[in-house]
C-alpha cells in the first residue's frame, strides 16, 4: 500500500471483512483470507499470482492503472467504445434490469459447472477408494506371500552366510562411526 499511496491511477487497500468492510467483501464475493482482488472496481477479478512483495509489485506495475472505461474511453477498443456509448444512453432502471439478467445467466453457468465439478469430484472420490482398496489387497497379498515363503528368514540366513568384513575393515568402519 505504501508503494502506491501517491498514485493518481491505482489504489492498493486493505479491507477487514469481519468489521466495517463486510458489505464490500460480500459485494465482491471475498470468501477466504487472504484474498486479493484487482481491476475495475465494478468488475474485480481474483489475483492468483505470487504473494511476495516483488511478485505483487511486478503485477501491480504491469496491470494496475487506468483501463478502458467511462472515464478513459481513449484506452478502449472501438468495440468497447461502442458498447459503453450505447449503455451511456440507457437510464439506471434499464441498466439494472440488464445487469440482473446478466447476473442470472452467469449464476446459471456457474451452477451448471459446479454440478459437473461435483459429479467429477464424486467419481474421483470413488476411484480413490478403489485405489486404496486395491493397495490394501496388494499389501495383504505381499505380506501373506512373504510369510508363506518364510522370506524374512531366507533374508536373515542369507545375510548370516555372507563373508564377514576383514578385521582391518571393521576397525576402519568403527572409526568412521566414532567420528
Amino acid at each position: 500500500m505504501e508503494e502506491f499511496k501517491d498514485s493518481s491511477s491505482s489504489l492498493v487497500a486493505d479491507v477487514d471483512c469481519t468489521a466495517g468492510g463486510k458489505d464490500l467483501c460480500e459485494k465482491h464475493k471475498v470468501q477466504g483470507y487472504p484474498s486479493i482482488k484487482w481491476g475495475d472496481p465494478s468488475d474485480l477479478k481474483d489475483y492468483n499470482g505470487g504473494r511476495s512483495f516483488d511478485d505483487l509489485k511486478k503485477f501491480a506495475d504491469e496491470n494496475l492503472g487506468p483501463t478502458c472505461g467511462v472515464d478513459n474511453l481513449d484506452l478502449c477498443s472501438e468495440e468497447e467504445k461502442k458498447a459503453i456509448k450505447k449503455f451511456m444512453k440507457w437510464d439506471v432502471d434499464e441498466l439494472e434490469i440488464q445487469i440482473e439478467e446478466a447476473e442470472e445467466k452467469v449464476t446459471s453457468v456457474e451452477q451448471k459447472a459446479q454440478k459437473e465439478v461435483d459429479k467429477l469430484q464424486t467419481q474421483v472420490s470413488g476411484i480413490e477408494k478403489k485405489i486404496e482398496k486395491e493397495n490394501k489387497k496388494k499389501d495383504d497379498k505381499v505380506a501373506k506371500e512373504k510369510k508363506d515363503s518364510n522370506y524374512k528368514y531366507l533374508k536373515m540366513v542369507q545375510a548370516s552366510k555372507k563373508p564377514k568384513a576383514e578385521p582391518e575393515e571393521d576397525e576402519k568402519a568403527e572409526k568412521k562411526e566414532d567420528l
